[in-house]
C-alpha cells in the first residue's frame, strides 16, 4: 500500500466519522481546521525566514570583516624534511 493510498484510506475513515456531525459542528470543524492550517504555514514562513534570513547586526561590514579575520587560527604545522 503507496503512502497515498494510505493517507486516502486515513481521510476517507474520517470522512465517514465526520458524517453523524450535525451541519454546525461540521462547520465548527471546518473553521478549526482552516484556523490549523493557517498557523501551520505561518509557523513554516517563520522558520524558514529564521534558518536564511540576514544578519541581523549593529556592527558595519567592516567591523565584521574585521572581527572575523582577527578570530582566524592557523594550526598548520610545517615539518621539517
Amino acid at each position: 500500500m503507496s503512502l497515498l493510498e494510505l493517507n486516502t484510506t486515513i481521510v476517507d475513515g474520517y470522512v465517514g466519522l465526520l458524517n453523524n456531525l450535525s451541519t454546525a459542528n461540521k462547520l465548527d470543524l471546518i473553521s478549526k481546521l482552516s484556523s490549523s492550517v493557517k498557523i501551520d504555514l505561518a509557523k513554516r514562513k517563520s522558520f524558514i525566514k529564521k534558518a536564511f534570513g540576514a544578519l541581523d547586526s549593529k556592527k558595519t561590514a567592516e567591523e565584521i570583516i574585521d572581527e572575523i579575520k582577527s578570530s582566524r587560527v592557523s594550526t598548520r604545522k610545517i615539518e621539517l624534511f
